[in-house]
């Protein structure tokens, strides 16, 4: 197996520890406002795959 050689960015970043710093970061943003869209944030609306009419709907007309 060979060894994992480490890159790094112009500036001297390397990019390996970068990704395994992000990947035990938690959630991204955009993970954190799907979520809240998923669980009633507000402002979520543009991450929310509710459908408004068919909540309507089932609202005013319950069965």
């Amino acid at each position: 197996m060979q060894s994992e050689q480490n890159q790094y960015t112009v500036s001297g970043t390397d990019i390996e520890e970068v990704k395994r710093k992000n990947a035990a970061s938690g959630m991204s943003y955009k993970e954190v406002m799907e979520y809240l869209a998923s669980t009633g944030g507000k402002n979520t609306k543009m991450f929310s795959d509710t459908n408004i009419d068919e909540v309507k709907k089932q609202t005013q007309h319950p069965h």
